[in-house]
């Protein structure tokens, strides 16, 4: 039999209180299995790496043999508990370094699975002018960058934003 889903105010109450947070997935109701997440470490609040602010800091994450190693064992769990695997969705920021990784998971994907879909949402914030210029340098390259290499790797790329214009003006 299936194992009850737990109630959210139940989760709740889990979920630690004070200063221990440390991470987003410290507030969600539902447990997550532990083959379905893959923690950055240098890249935490607490880690020694400060933010993943930059394309070319995404990217070269996966370009450690470990980490792709990683990557691609836990997502071969998944994979081989489908009987009829069709394809992929990809969520990725696009405004931060998350977007060099998404472009190599896709590259990735695209590599190991080519024939299968692959459905790419974009997205990025509505909040400008959050650090200055050299920030919105940041996110407009890193904007640009992860939709000219997260489309040509996806079958289908999709930006979502709030903001009409992806923050290009």
């Amino acid at each position: 039999g299936a194992a009850p889903t737990p109630s959210p105010l139940a989760a709740s109450q889990d979920v630690p209180r004070g200063g221990s947070q440390r991470g987003w997935s410290d507030y969600l109701p539902v447990p997550l299995h532990p083959k379905s997440l893959y923690v950055i470490r240098q890249y935490m609040h607490d880690g020694d790496c400060g933010c993943l602010e930059a394309f070319g800091q995404g990217e070269s994450l996966l370009q450690d043999p470990g980490c792709v190693e990683e990557l691609e064992d836990r997502l071969h769990f998944y994979v081989e508990e489908c009987d009829y695997l069709q394809g992929f969705q990809v969520l990725c920021d696009l405004h931060n370094g998350f977007s060099g990784v998404g472009a190599k998971v896709t590259e990735l994907l695209c590599d190991e699975y080519s024939g299968k879909g692959i459905l790419t949402w974009g997205l990025t914030p509505v909040s400008s002018n959050l650090g200055g210029s050299q920030k919105e340098v940041y996110r407009l390259m890193n904007t640009a960058l992860g939709i000219v290499r997260l489309s040509s790797h996806s079958s289908l790329f999709c930006p979502l934003s709030l903001r009409g214009s992806l923050g290009m003006k």
